[in-house]
């Protein structure tokens, strides 16, 4: 088996107390891969693996909170996401006002500021205003911050930051050596949160499939071979333990 992928057969109270507290990354970001091939494998079909999927959002983020993650980025859907059938993407869509619909008031408990990053331009009206409400109405929270990355690509967030700062210098704003990586950092649509400190993808595949591709510069990776629907909160633990056990040297010794 790659070096890279860990079995997890966990159990999730022991694990939980085998982390150390003054380790835990403050950001989590996951591509969450593998609802078709999930669904195939049980001869259902595809969307029946995203309603599946969407369950285990929950779990995740109840696991985050209660290990102490303070940013919780998902992958929910790429730029790229438009090339699937219509009927999947349209499904895709309806999913984050189900979900919304259904967690907010317990987002709302459990003190879960929701933010978005992406180009909303694309997304239907009845997905967009669910998203809007969950902003607006956990705005205020203080606790975990669930950041659904939604109609994003990674390319695209980097073109229009380089458009940002190319209209500043062209009306005199800026000087082009005056901008610096933090400077260009403050353009992305990230510049509220940090960089995550842990990447986790499932289902197997090793690959950035175009994801915060400036971010994740010095993120330590995490993949594991399981689908995201069975994915759960025992194997993000055991993705925190894996990430405690290295050491970050950002370039040094």
């Amino acid at each position: 088996m790659d070096r890279f992928f860990f079995n997890t057969d966990v159990n999730t109270d022991k694990k939980n107390m085998l982390l150390d507290q003054d380790n835990i990354p403050s950001h989590i970001a996951i591509i969450m891969d593998g609802n078709g091939r999930w669904a195939k494998q049980k001869g259902l079909p595809r969307v029946a693996g995203h309603r599946e999927g969407m369950k285990t959002i929950t779990n995740v983020v109840e696991k985050a909170n209660d290990i102490g993650i303070q940013f919780l980025t998902l992958y929910a859907f790429s730029t790229e996401n438009w090339k699937r059938p219509k009927t999947e993407v349209d499904f895709l869509m309806k999913l984050p006002e189900r979900f919304l619909d259904k967690e907010l008031p317990a987002l709302q408990k459990n003190n879960v500021k929701v933010k978005t990053i992406g180009d909303p331009s694309l997304l239907p009206p009845h997905t967009k205003q669910a998203v809007d409400k969950a902003v607006r109405e956990t705005e205020n929270n203080s606790g975990l911050v669930l950041n659904f990355a939604l109609n994003y690509g990674g390319r695209h967030e980097l073109v229009e930051a380089v458009r940002k700062l190319g209209r500043e210098v062209e009306h005199g704003h800026l000087k082009p050596e005056d901008i610096t990586e933090s400077l260009f950092s403050d353009r992305l649509l990230t510049s509220e949160i940090p960089d995550p400190d842990l990447l986790i993808r499932t289902s197997g595949e090793i690959r950035l499939s175009n994801f915060m591709l400036w971010q994740l510069a010095y993120s330590e990776f995490w993949f594991t071979e399981v689908l995201w629907p069975d994915f759960n909160g025992g194997h993000l633990v055991e993705a925190v333990q894996r990430y405690q056990q290295r050491k970050r040297r950002y370039g040094g010794v």
